[in-house]
């Protein structure tokens, strides 16, 4: 016998029929008392009364006015209630009821419940008159959840409309679900649980709950390729939407059908494919509403199979069983185990996996399909009753059905002809007549037994629930006081948002700097960026040249460098120089737990921000005109020019020896204290060396180009005092270039010091012979111009670069802020952690409380 039913206790209490229409909790209560007036009735006329009672015009005076007008009529119906002695036959007190309710009133002949066959066809009779009533009170349903629509957010005594329940609910869940992915620590809210072998009609089952051809299908194949979360909902209209999207699938229009079938494949085909699995955990969540639907949440799991075939993924098999078993273990869950009728009860899979999660039955409710095909094929009646009484199996189970979900003509067939080919199979089938339920028979007994157990087992849970919550929260907010009692309560995002705006700060405080630092900054980074290409693309070629015009070499190269190389140069510096001060600044400023987001940021500026374009064009002008001034104006800036020019040579020098002595190998001392040797070209340009030092001594002021007698003079001596280790012209000449390069660098060293104190020969334009010093004037020159371009590179930043960063990093770290994924990586920590979890705990809790006070309400 079926443990559950769709009727309500109160209307098995009486000997008579009695079917509500209706959704007015407060209607229903008031009705209670037309019970105990119809068996009162009933008793008097001595045979049981038929009631049907269409409460649409109760619906129509859903107010206060029209409670209180049904309460009267009932209160009227009584009193003219005639006694049992003056109660009159069947027809007339059918007569009566009919008048006073628009209602049909049947009463059977005496003793009919006596005759089997005359109590089945009343019950046929009875069922059409509910169904007519049903698909009345379906389309009033909808024209007042309309009304409610249409008046969104307030009722009409002005209060805001409460959210829907299985809505809420159905965050609660979502919410859940993103908070413990894993089921490491799993809720115990009830789900309904839709298992099945493949193939059983598990899917075509939740299309005839859901009343809309859903999901895709396919001859044999496996369809569902991962969990469906299904949230059901009574609305006006049919429709479908999925959680994360805003498009509405109209479930009454066959195109859209069609697109939301496909649109399911694709995100299961989508996950699957991101899982390189063919089963995948992740879950699709799905809202569906429509007029009449009951409220529930179904989850339609992949269904069990027996061996895996060819293209399924190794373990599949063992993938879906351990899904299924992770779902159903929910202490809460109800299963809805699903089994085709049309195969032999020993070939059932599923039913030893629902055994063993729920031995005694207590959240299982077993569901038979196909039984059309079982009773065509011939099978046996009693088999098939002995399955719905639960003597079958040795699975235990709550409550037994049996459907039928497809006439097995065509495979795109309507759910409204499923529907009425299932009433007239049931209409004629044995099974009634061999002893079951009608209450076991049909899919909308079963929707409305389940989503009722479904709601029962909510209201049993939710308190429960939320105090577990409360528990986790204040376990969460105790470590926190522990650990960062003087912190805030910041989760990722708000210590996303906190990092955002110290960056963007520091930024604001690198505008703020004096001028006087941006200028050492800057100069000291050109000196060193730029010495070096002044002595190489400048001085050095002039110096190769001694028998050329000085000055006019002079002006050749550095109207090259300022046309190709200077302007560019400058602004990379200055560039640099900017993201460097701002790394510089964050390090002082950092905390651990936004590092990884500095260190991004820098990272992304090194190669990501640029200057603007015409910076270059600008600074070109500026540098052009202060390399034209040759005046040197007092002795003070002549002797800054020599010092200027010292400085850079004494560097070049320095990386010029560095470099020889490198190439000559370890000294002596080194050798002989470290353990150390020379190889065969060291000790090669050891002996080039020396000759050439040969050659410098007797002609100090020697062309860069050695000529071919000196080569050879050079190539003989080495090999009279080396055999084994010849030389060549190549070789001889890249020694001579670092070797000529220390001598004329040395030269211009001792040139400068003499030259410091000759400002007023060059006043008089160095009238007196062997004084010679436009090296100076050319050292001058530079250093203007490099003061010149520092200030120049200073106000740009000031003025506009600081800002361009600025505009640049905030819209990396916006772009950022909407990257969920990024954001994990980047503030990481426990103590955001923390937070994260006690944000999380928190809402879900606040919504269990939310939830639970509007289900007291409900009742």
């Amino acid at each position: 016998m079926s443990r559950l039913s769709p009727r309500k206790s109160f209307f098995r209490m009486t000997p008579f029929r009695f079917v509500f229409i209706g959704s007015s909790v407060f209607v229903a209560v008031s009705l209670k008392k037309l019970a105990t007036m119809v068996d009162d009735a009933s008793n008097a006329m001595n045979r049981p009364l038929a009631v049907l009672v269409d409460v649409s015009k109760v619906i129509d005076e859903y107010s206060n006015s029209g409670i209180e007008s049904l309460k009267s009529r009932l209160a009227d119906f009584k009193s003219n209630l005639p006694s049992p002695q003056s109660m009159p036959r069947s027809d007339d007190a059918s007569n009566m009821v009919s008048s006073f309710f628009g209602s049909s009133v049947m009463a059977g002949p005496k003793n009919s419940l006596t005759d089997p066959d005359e109590n089945f066809k009343i019950q046929l009779r009875q069922q059409k008159e509910i169904e007519r009533l049903e698909k009345e009170n379906k389309e009033l349903r909808k024209v007042l959840l309309e009304s409610k629509k249409g008046n969104r957010g307030k009722t009409s005594s002005g209060r805001s409309l409460t959210k829907n329940l299985v809505d809420m609910y159905s965050e609660i869940l979502e919410e859940l679900m993103e908070f413990d992915s894993s089921f490491d620590v799993q809720d115990h809210l009830p789900r309904v649980v839709v298992v099945g072998d493949q193939s059983a009609g598990k899917t075509s089952v939740l299309e005839m709950i859901v009343q809309a051809r859903i999901f895709p299908r396919g001859s044999g194949e496996m369809m569902t390729r991962c969990p469906v979360m299904v949230t059901l909902s009574e609305g006006p209209y049919h429709i479908a939407q999925f959680k994360d999207s805003n498009r509405e699938f109209d479930l009454t229009d066959s195109s859209q059908l069609k697109s939301l079938r496909q649109e399911i494949e694709l995100r299961m085909k989508s996950i699957s494919e991101k899982s390189h699995k063919t089963i995948a955990s992740d879950i699709i969540s799905l809202n569906v509403k429509g007029p009449g639907l009951q409220r529930m949440v179904l989850v339609d799991l992949p269904g069990i199979i027996n061996i895996e075939t060819t293209g399924m993924a190794q373990n599949t098999k063992r993938e879906i069983e351990s899904l299924s078993k992770k779902f159903m273990s929910n202490r809460n869950a109800i299963i809805l185990c699903i089994q085709d009728g049309s195969v032999d009860a020993e070939r059932s899979l599923v039913t030893d996996l629902v055994s063993s999660v729920d031995p005694t039955g207590n959240r299982t409710v077993f569901v038979m399909t196909k039984v059309d095909v079982a009773e065509q094929n011939a099978a046996d009646v009693a088999r098939i009753r002995s399955i719905l009484e639960g003597k079958r199996f040795p699975m235990k189970a709550r409550g037994y059905f049996a459907v039928v979900t497809g006439t097995g003509r065509k495979s795109d067939e309507d759910i409204s002809s499923i529907k009425k080919y299932e009433e007239d199979f049931f209409s004629k089938s044995q099974l009634i007549k061999s002893g079951i339920k009608q209450t076991q028979l049909t899919t909308h007994n079963l929707t409305v037994a389940v989503s009722d157990c479904f709601w029962q087992m909510v209201k049993a849970s939710i308190e429960q629930e939320a105090d577990s919550f409360k528990a986790k929260l204040f376990n969460l907010e105790s470590q926190w006081k522990n650990k960062f009692s003087g912190h805030r309560e910041l989760d990722r995002d708000g210590l996303f948002e906190k990092a955002k705006f110290d960056i963007l700060d520091e930024i604001l405080e690198l505008g703020n700097r004096n001028a006087k630092h941006w200028d050492e900054k800057l100069y000291k980074s050109l000196f060193e960026a730029l010495g070096k290409e002044v002595f190489e693309n400048v001085y050095y070629p002039v110096l190769k040249n001694p028998d050329e015009d000085f000055s006019t070499l002079v002006d050749i190269q550095l109207h090259r460098w300022a046309e190709k190389t200077l302007p560019v140069k400058s602004v990379q510096v200055a560039q640099d120089v900017l993201l460097n001060e701002f790394t510089l600044w964050s390090r002082k400023a950092t905390t651990p737990l936004f590092e990884p987001l500095r260190t991004l940021v820098q990272n992304e500026l090194k190669g990501g921000v640029s200057w603007d374009s015409r910076a270059p064009d600008s600074l070109r002008h500026i540098q052009a005109a202060s390399l034209q001034d040759k005046s040197v104006p007092n002795n003070a800036a002549w002797k800054n020019a020599a010092a200027f020019m010292e400085k850079v040579l004494t560097a070049e020098q320095k990386k010029a020896i560095e470099e020889f002595q490198n190439s000559l190998g370890p000294g002596f001392m080194e050798r002989w204290s470290r353990w150390k040797y020379i190889d065969s070209d060291q000790q090669k340009r050891r002996l080039v060396n020396s000759e050439i030092d040969v050659i410098l001594k007797m002609e100090p002021h020697h062309a860069y180009v050695l000529s071919n007698d000196e080569l050879t003079a050079i190539r003989k001596n080495a090999s009279m005092r080396d055999k084994k280790h010849p030389v060549d012209n190549s070789f001889i000449q890249d020694v001579w270039n670092c070797r000529y390069k220390m001598h004329v660098i040395e030269q211009s060293i001792n040139r400068c010091k003499d030259c410091k104190t000759f400002f007023y020969h060059y006043q008089r334009g160095f009238r007196e012979p062997g004084l010679q010093c436009d090296d100076v004037v050319l050292f001058w020159r530079l250093q203007k111009t490099l003061e010149t371009t520092v200030q120049s590179l200073r106000q740009h930043i000031l003025n506009s670069e600081t800002k361009r960063l600025d505009a640049y990093i905030k819209d990396m770290l916006d772009n950022l802020s909407t990257n969920g994924e990024a954001k994990k990586k980047l503030i990481t920590g426990k103590q955001v952690e923390l937070a994260e979890q006690m944000k999380k705990v928190r809402s879900i809790y606040q919504k269990l409380e939310r939830f639970a006070a509007a289900v007291r309400e409900e009742k």
